[in-house]
């Protein structure tokens, strides 16, 4: 098969086209020809050399894909071969045919395309199990979304506005504000003109927002502590801005803030299955309903995936890159 490997740790030109054996399914695991695979910020920190492989994964890049089912032991799982499926899983995305456990895969959401599904896991698994488990966002609480014009933000924005949250998001320019807004967000804030703290306590008489999702950390976290409000929950997901912050905790103790964090790729399967019937149960649905939809920025030819990481890394970007491997 045609895939896409990293020649060695560096720029986006070490992304090359190379062929690779088929996968050698575990148990478990079905065989998925792809039709298209997401870009994703982790895949950026792999190619660079600073997100390590779990044991047992694919040296390939790629934590998303859409396709057919084409092998695998489906029995009792009411998918079969031939069934259009969106999958998380822990690399190989980036190449004509990925292995991906059964229990994380989910199908293909009704009127959406296999291109237009590709964009979905990474972001749902991720913006679900952090804003929804683990922050416990609640009926009537609001939500701040640093970074509210990428996969994660445009994804959290659109489902927590379908709830029925109110939303808050910063991003770097106007546009971006504007395009965010569009999909949900009551407030798009400009953080390279708006102090986000001032603007959050302003559109919320002074109380602050129930849960910060963060993609950002460093000095971001001493600003987010001053907009939470009371028993407010912030969830680190990244540290675009750095690994260190210098925090009150008389904050945190007076008013009973919580500070968590997840990653994603290393949990095991049980872990992610069941986020996977989460989203199918109470997610999913959305997309018939029209009040979700993919967001997509560009699509790139599988053999452009080096063009698709500079994008990324631009940050010019709204929604997802993604890249396509077979036509729909």
């Amino acid at each position: 098969m045609r895939a896409i490997e990293i020649t060695k740790p560096g720029q986006p030109d070490v992304l090359q086209l190379c062929e690779r054996p088929l996968p050698v399914l575990k148990s478990g695991e079905v065989l998925i020809k792809v039709h298209a695979a997401g870009i994703n910020r982790p895949d950026v920190f792999q190619r660079l050399g600073k997100y390590p492989v779990p044991p047992g994964a694919s040296d390939l890049p790629g934590l998303e894909v859409a396709g057919e089912i084409v092998d695998g032991d489906m029995k009792d799982s009411g998918f079969a071969k031939g069934d259009l499926v969106c999958a998380l899983v822990q690399g190989g995305g980036y190449a004509e045919y990925c292995a991906a456990p059964l229990e994380q895969c989910l199908p293909v959401p009704e009127g959406l395309t296999p291109l237009e599904a590709a964009t979905l896991p990474e972001t749902y698994f991720t913006v679900w199990s952090n804003v929804f488990d683990r922050a416990r966002l609640s009926e009537g609480e609001s939500l701040l979304v640093q970074g509210g014009s990428s996969g994660i933000g445009v994804t959290a924005t659109q489902v927590a506005s379908a709830l029925g949250h109110r939303v808050f998001i910063t991003a770097g320019s106007e546009d971006k504000c504007r395009a965010v807004e569009a999909l949900g967000a009551e407030r798009g804030i400009n953080y390279r003109d708006e102090d986000f703290v001032a603007v959050v306590k302003e559109l919320t008489d002074g109380r602050g927002v129930d849960v910060i999702l963060d993609m950002v950390a460093g000095d971001y976290v001493a600003r987010e502590i001053e907009c939470l409000a009371d028993d407010g929950r912030l969830v680190v997901i990244a540290l675009l801005g750095g690994a260190q912050a210098n925090l009150d905790m008389n904050h945190v103790l007076r008013r009973r803030l919580t500070i968590t964090g997840s990653t994603l790729r290393p949990r095991p399967v049980a872990f992610k299955a069941a986020i996977a019937r989460q989203l199918r149960e109470q997610v999913w649905p959305l997309f018939a309903q029209k009040k979700i939809k993919p967001v997509i920025h560009h699509v790139f030819p599988l053999e452009e995936a080096a063009a698709a990481h500079t994008m990324m890394e631009s940050s010019t970007h709204v929604g997802k890159i993604v890249l396509q491997v077979l036509a729909d």
